[in-house]
């Protein structure tokens, strides 16, 4: 399964902060300046945003509506180094602001600073544990560091409160299967394809799930789809490739296989999967090319060498096989919690 990247901010926080800004006691410049800062922010002009919310601040330096657009602006412009220093100031002006403690857990985690993004989402969660969003920023983090099981408990919180969020379900997915509840997780990835059939990768991480079962048939399929959508993507390619390969369709597993090798070619597994394939189909030749890549980009797995055996083997390079069958029982004996399969792995 793919790393995740780092997520873009919740979209709905964008309109979120301004409710209340057309009660707040201040001069009628002012009130411009806070409109128009959030008008730019809502049609991502974020440059002008920060421009109407600098004046704002100029006018006002303890108005808080002022300062929390100002800090969401550098956040959305990716002014990082401007929304930690301003983001302190404001934080210790207003300590219980569940906004500004929220705003700043998302400028840490986008500054690669998990542990203090964890603090302030944390904190944020505390003073308002009503906001879906705060649940499901502090569950990215949490995924980031690979911390399932928490994260799986404030993806369930996000979607208790909006329960129509497709990202959400998929993200929950993910956290079931990396805790091995994949029943679970192929509910939520099929709840999140039927709110939104478009969602990133559900057709992807519903496939991953079904392989996980052995259900390749239904994982193929949903591969398939996702393909459709993004046919360079080398993840989409190799794992559709993997099922095909698994379920004896050796023929339809080289091309996809190629091609992820092509996209990605510092995928051992691919090389690994495409080799076998095509020792399979019969052309041991090319086998040895495709597994000898993956030695070179794997050399602690055993896998490719009992492979590259069977295949020189089959060219009649016996002493060749024979110095490949010792490094295969080489490294399965030093390795074998890591070794695998070596005639059928689970990727």
């Amino acid at each position: 399964m793919p790393k995740m990247t780092r997520w873009s901010i919740w979209p709905a926080v964008l309109a979120t902060f301004i409710l209340g800004l057309l009660y707040a006691q201040s001069s009628p410049q002012m009130q411009v300046l806070l409109r128009d800062g959030q008008a730019a922010l809502d049609r991502g002009d974020v440059e002008r945003a920060v421009q109407d919310f600098e004046k704002a601040r100029q006018l006002a330096p303890e108005n808080l509506h002022a300062n929390r657009g100002l800090l969401l602006s550098y956040l959305q412009a990716g002014r990082l180094n401007e929304a930690a220093k301003l983001g302190r100031e404001a934080v210790a002006h207003w300590p219980d602001d569940a906004q500004l403690q929220h705003w700043m857990g998302l400028v840490y985690f986008k500054s690669r600073q998990d542990s203090a993004a964890l603090e302030a989402l944390r904190h944020s969660e505390q003073l308002d544990g009503t906001k879906s969003e705060i649940h499901f920023d502090l569950a990215l983090v949490l995924l980031d560091q690979n911390q399932y099981a928490p994260a799986a408990d404030e993806l369930e919180r996000a979607i208790k409160i909006k329960p129509d969020s497709a990202l959400a379900h998929v993200l929950l997915g993910r956290a079931y299967q990396n805790t091995n509840r994949t029943v679970q997780a192929i509910e939520q990835f099929q709840t999140a394809l039927r709110l939104d059939p478009l969602v990133e990768l559900g057709h992807y991480h519903l496939g991953f799930a079904y392989a996980s079962l052995g259900r390749n048939q239904e994982a193929i399929a949903e591969y398939e789809k996702e393909l459709k959508r993004s046919p360079d993507n080398p993840n989409v390619l190799y794992q559709l490739g993997h099922s095909l390969l698994e379920a004896g369709d050796e023929k339809s597993a080289i091309a996809d296989l190629k091609k992820a090798t092509e996209f990605e070619p510092q995928n051992a597994d691919a090389f690994y999967d495409l080799g076998k394939a095509l020792l399979l189909a019969g052309n041991a030749e090319a086998a040895v090319s495709a597994l000898q890549r993956s030695i070179e980009l794997k050399p602690t797995d055993p896998s490719p060498h009992y492979q590259l055996a069977r295949s020189l083997e089959k060219m009649g390079h016996r002493d060749q096989a024979q110095v490949e069958w010792q490094r295969f029982a080489q490294l399965k004996q030093a390795q074998p919690q890591t070794g695998g399969m070596a005639t059928g792995r689970v990727q």
